[in-house]
């Protein structure tokens, strides 16, 4: 598992998620820690590498 710092696309603060690196490609949802708000998780690992991370609001 690897941990990773970003910046919620809601409220700027900056918080962690936990990636697992054994995963090639991930996409899903996970709510920020602070305001409670739905964000859009994209990875990608090469090697156990991340070498793509996405963190996007769900609103359009």
């Amino acid at each position: 598992m690897l941990e990773h710092y970003f910046t919620c696309p809601y409220c700027w603060e900056t918080i962690s998620v936990l990636l697992d690196s054994s995963v090639f490609k991930q996409s899903y949802i996970e709510d920020c820690e602070v305001c409670c708000n739905p964000i859009q998780v994209s990875t990608l690992f090469v090697n156990t590498e991340l070498v793509e991370f996405q963190a996007n609001s769900i609103e359009q």
